[in-house]
């Protein structure tokens, strides 16, 4: 690293606890809704929408009622809007901050970790195997976002303090399996008539193949070697 990204990091982690001190010692009523930003605001709209995404398709699994299966789906992508728009808005208003890249990676979790894979299980992932392949994608979602936040200060950055690429694939793009699942169910393909069907291993325990895509995508997450571009 050269000694002049060395001095921009270190100014980047000074200001961050400057911004981190101030907010620990603002102990008056209501602190930390004070001293969220616009962005913060919008960060919470994105883990609201992954929350209300869980709620129905665990709807869906209790009611059998498509269009709690259709709110979900359509729930996770309107995440991704607000998780592009937040991080527009703190550069634009020059308001990144320690606490809004926290607020950042739990609601990209909830949204696009936990969600996907309770998806999963409600539209018919439901077997042991199955339900261990998406707590792997899940952990996979975890550690993608934990080096994310140790790394952001000493990844290569624009002048507006955008990064020029992710390490590994960012956990938005999950929403390509739920396109994927959303073009079944539109036909029908969930439940008992996914596709692949449902293999038995000879220890008697069964999965579906389909959840292999979890894990892949899982996989890709926590990749050293991807780099991708950030838009």
């Amino acid at each position: 690293m050269s000694k002049r990204s060395k001095v921009k990091r270190n100014n980047i982690v000074k200001n961050m606890d400057e911004e981190l001190k101030q907010f620990v010692e603002d102990d008056k009523h209501f602190s930390l809704v004070r001293n969220f930003h616009l962005a913060d605001i919008i960060t919470l709209a994105n883990g609201a929408c992954g929350s209300s995404s869980i709620f129905l398709s665990i709807q869906y699994m209790i009611t059998k009622d498509k269009n709690f299966l259709w709110m979900s789906l359509l729930l996770m992508p309107l995440g991704m809007m607000f998780d592009l728009l937040d991080g527009k808005v703190a550069r634009w208003r020059r308001t990144a901050s320690l606490l809004g890249q926290e607020l950042d990676s739990l609601a990209d979790l909830v949204s696009f970790g936990v969600a996907p894979a309770v998806c999963a299980f409600a539209v018919g992932m439901r077997t042991f195997l199955d339900s261990f392949v998406l707590v792997i994608f899940i952990s996979c979602g975890i550690a993608r976002l934990a080096r994310y936040n140790a790394t952001v200060a000493s990844l290569p950055k624009d002048k507006s303090g955008k990064i020029h690429y992710f390490e590994g694939t960012p956990i938005p793009t999950t929403l390509c399996i739920i396109a994927l699942v959303a073009y079944l169910a539109k036909d029908g393909y969930i439940e008992e008539n996914l596709p692949g069907g449902i293999i038995k291993l000879p220890t008697n325990f069964t999965f579906h193949p389909f959840v292999l895509l979890y894990g892949l995508v899982g996989a890709t997450m926590v990749s050293k070697t991807l780099k991708i571009p950030k838009i």
